[in-house]
């Protein structure tokens, strides 16, 4: 047996033992892991000269010759180079699946298809325990997509198969093999070994089901997945060449796509050095015509940002100087616009041709419509009062900009991506179970704050919780009774500037509510922007009132004003 297979077959000695060790701690985890097998993670290739490759390939070459993965075989990432490098017309497949990369970072690969037994799957916002319950949010929203179902994240390995089932995303056109019971599987899996396609005779993106939605679309993938990376031009525009676009078919496009959060997200394959892919991030990091986040922050990241396009469009990754998760999570965790909307201003329809619908304003709460004016840009109209509302996506990285911890220099990792030791080993690495920080509070909260115990931590942890909770309630409380408001008001028929008003009062408090309701862990990263935003939010609300109630009282004055006497007719002539 040569190095090569010996090595193979430790690696897959390892993740068998570890499996059998999760399973004899754990009846749940055995299930799960009999319900989706876990994966051993590929084997590192044999000697590979990559010199012909490096010839034609410029870009991976300065790459390539940089970094950790130099002499690395191109074939460990790449299959059916023999036959590219005989005839050129002959493209390799690329692999992008986690479990290659877990050949040789095995703790990475492993902490990240860890479950979190703490957090159900599809648990939706608006259960009244939730972060935005009924039956606010769905007078609030309505009548967008999101009031179909709107859940609370449960880890990166199922973020690509949960926006297939997601009842607001491809109208219930994918379901599971095993119906329900998909969701005691764990770990590492390639999503159509799970999902299915319940109506394969047709690529129809449209409602099949009833209290569903047909609201996905090409980019709102692109931060599920990056399985398309090499067929994507800049933007996802549609030009020549590229497989893919903004204005493809979005149910082909996930269908030929199997892995979620690859870590080609963060990690140059060529290199082994940190990075960006997302490209409405990219277009923000060199953004000079508005201020961001990015562009007002003193301690930046550097970007290199390169064209890697070898397939006649172009096709940009931003290469960091050091890790960054403001930026190698802004990818995704952040707020952005996805979809078709309309101009507020025109009332026109903006469609996915539109770069609009590949958008990052990375700013903070308070510049959010002022970015979304600058584009002229609004996603609905609330169907009670008629104004042109923003929805919000999840605008994490912009909470935690200029807070505390933010000012203090801690990275996103520190809490999500702590350092841990390997017990076999005793060595340090980083965990990629991007989890709650209460999971692993040893290696979170008490590396600085020596002075308290896990139980102190997570007191502390929940009560801004709570505190955060309770203004988020208020401030839907007075958003209904403004729409509420709204209904008088046309019922006694105020004059339509007075509805104008109101409107933009409505718009301005709209923002300072949902913006908190598709966050996650406000309270933690930014709980002083939080009560700042949600109070200016019930301020526009009662201004709002105010205005409808003052046209409602001239309206009622006006119609009880006594009516005149006619005035005398004119005594006739003599």
């Amino acid at each position: 047996m040569n190095r090569g297979a010996v090595r193979a077959f430790e690696r897959f000695v390892f993740a068998a033992v570890v499996n059998a060790m999760l399973i004899a701690a754990s009846p749940a985890l055995a299930q799960a892991v009999k319900a989706t097998p876990a994966r051993a993670p590929a084997a590192k290739s044999a000697a590979f000269d990559a010199t012909p490759c490096l010839g034609c390939h410029a870009p991976v070459k300065a790459l390539y010759e940089s970094g950790k993965h130099k002499g690395v075989g191109c074939n460990t990432c790449h299959e059916g180079t023999a036959a590219h490098l005989g005839d050129a017309s002959k493209r390799p497949t690329t692999k992008t699946d986690l479990a290659n990369c877990g050949g040789c970072h095995q703790n990475q690969y492993q902490s990240y298809a860890q479950m979190d037994w703490h957090r159900t799957a599809r648990f939706e916002k608006k259960q009244m325990t939730g972060s935005a319950p009924d039956p606010a949010y769905d007078l609030l929203m309505t009548p967008h997509g999101f009031t179909r179902e709107h859940n609370l994240p449960r880890g990166h390995t199922f973020a690509l198969l949960d926006q297939f089932v997601v009842d607001r995303a491809f109208g219930g056109r994918f379901g599971t093999k095993e119906s329900w019971r998909y969701l005691a599987g764990s770990g590492d899996f390639k999503v159509w070994d799970v999902a299915i396609d319940q109506y394969p005779d047709n690529t129809d993106q449209k409602v099949f089901k009833p209290g569903t939605a047909a609201a996905a679309n090409p980019v709102c993938l692109s931060c599920k997945t990056q399985d398309h990376i090499l067929e994507w031009a800049y933007m996802g525009d549609p030009v020549p060449n590229a497989k893919w676009s903004r204005t493809s078919k979005v149910v082909e496009l996930a269908k030929s796509t199997n892995h979620a959060l690859n870590c080609i997200f963060c990690h140059d394959p060529h290199a082994a050095k940190p990075r960006i892919v997302r490209d409405a991030l990219i277009d923000v990091v060199t953004r000079t015509d508005t201020p961001t986040l990015y562009s007002q922050d003193a301690r930046k990241t550097k970007v290199d940002v390169m064209d890697m396009g070898l397939r006649g469009y172009t096709r940009k990754i931003g290469v960091l100087e050091r890790y960054d998760g403001k930026l190698q999570c802004g990818q995704c965790h952040v707020e952005y616009n996805c979809n078709p909307g309309f101009n507020p201003n025109t009332g026109e329809a903006i469609t996915m041709a539109d770069r609009r619908t590949n958008y990052f304003p990375f700013v903070d709460v308070n510049n959010i419509l002022k970015a979304y004016d600058g584009i002229q840009f609004r996603d609905f109209r609330n169907q009670f009062t008629g104004a042109a509302l923003w929805k919000a996506q999840h605008p994490d990285v912009e909470t935690y900009y200029n807070s505390k911890h933010e000012k203090a220099g801690i990275d996103c990792a520190a809490c999500h991506m702590p350092k841990v030791k390997d017990p076999k080993t005793g060595k340090y690495y980083t965990s990629h179970w991007q989890t709650n920080p209460k999971n692993y509070l040893k290696d979170t909260c008490l590396q600085c704050h020596h002075q308290w115990d896990e139980k102190q931590a997570r007191y502390v942890i929940e009560s801004m919780a709570s505190h955060y909770q309770g203004k988020v309630r208020n401030a839907e409380f007075w958003l209904t009774q403004l729409i509420g408001k709204f209904g008088q008001a046309q019922l006694v028929g105020v004059p339509e500037d007075a509805l104008k008003a109101a409107r933009a009062k409505h718009g301005d408090a709209h923002a300072n509510w949902e913006w908190w309701t598709a966050v996650n862990g406000a309270s933690f990263h930014n709980l002083d922007l939080a009560k700042e935003s949600l109070a200016k939010s019930v301020t526009a609300s009662q201004d709002g009132i105010k205005i409808l109630d003052d046209a409602i009282k001239a309206k009622q004055t006006a119609s009880a004003a006594p009516v005149a006497a006619p005035a005398p007719a004119p005594a006739a002539p003599k």
